[in-house]
């Protein structure tokens, strides 16, 4: 099937033609320097295309939102790094921002305000299921109909911000075979990246967290297991490979179900 080629909106760009996006795609770091997260990506800025939607992305002067410096305690940086973002966002008049990453989205909602910056923070599965809702976006679901999925609730949509529809409600229209995990929604478990274990060596212990969540994952008995956050693809996808499975189950992300789905 041949790609087609898309052209990305740059904020800077776009306001230099006198234009002004409805919305913020904040890409994030993983979509911009992951491999595997960059498909993510793609598969998004797809769906806003098809869609028509007014967007742009900041490209080089995006920086990191601070998060992962937050959570690892040193407070200096992620101010230093959240007040930079801010700054960048009153230059562009930023309003609506969309964003792939759980970690960016539960930043710009519940703690950028106690810095000034308030936004409408909109995740991309909401904005999603949202199109789908308004008759915006069908999905035709003839390559996934007969394939059973699970999901996994990423930590900072589920718990931090009770984000656990919208996804169901667009894998039950992808598929007519999703099965939940065990401890599923408010029960999951952590994929065992967040709160910058990602940038740290594991602790000591009897079995590390990514691999109980993929056993969680396997006994479901699913081909693709649907992941909604860059953390959660890279620890799901080690999970895999160490249980010798990456051959017969895959990872993907919904965005990209949904592009395959619409062969976009």
């Amino acid at each position: 099937m041949e790609t087609r080629k898309i052209e990305i909106p740059v904020m800077a760009d776009l306001f230099a033609r006198g234009e002004k996006p409805e919305y913020l795609f904040w890409v994030g770091c993983a979509g911009a320097f992951d491999d595997r997260y960059k498909k993510v990506v793609r598969a998004f800025a797809k769906i806003l295309t098809h869609l028509n939607v007014s967007y742009a992305v900041l490209g080089k002067e995006e920086t990191c939102t601070g998060d992962p410096a937050r959570r690892a305690g040193n407070e200096m940086l992620y101010q230093m790094q959240a007040l930079q973002v801010i700054e960048i966002f009153k230059m562009y008049e930023v309003k609506k921002i969309i964003t792939i990453c759980p970690h960016c989205f539960n930043i710009f909602k519940n703690e950028y305000p106690d810095l000034g910056g308030v936004y409408e923070v909109i995740n991309y599965l909401q904005f999603i299921n949202g199109k789908i809702e308004e008759g915006k976006l069908n999905i035709e679901p003839e390559s996934l109909k007969n394939v059973t999925v699970t999901y996994h609730d990423p930590c900072y949509l589920g718990r931090a911000n009770d984000i656990y529809d919208e996804p169901r409600s667009i894998l039950k229209k992808l598929t007519g075979n999703m099965v939940e995990m065990e401890r599923n929604k408010s029960f999951a478990l952590c994929c065992g990246a967040g709160g910058a274990q990602m940038f740290k060596e594991a602790e000591k212990g009897e079995k590390e967290i990514f691999i109980e969540r993929t056993e969680d994952a396997l006994k479901t008995e699913a081909k693709v297991i649907a992941t909604a956050c860059p953390f959660c693809m890279t620890m799901l996808t080690d999970g895999l490979k160490y249980k010798n499975r990456e051959e017969e189950i895959k990872n993907y992300d919904i965005a990209e179900l949904i592009v395959q789905s619409l062969e976009l």
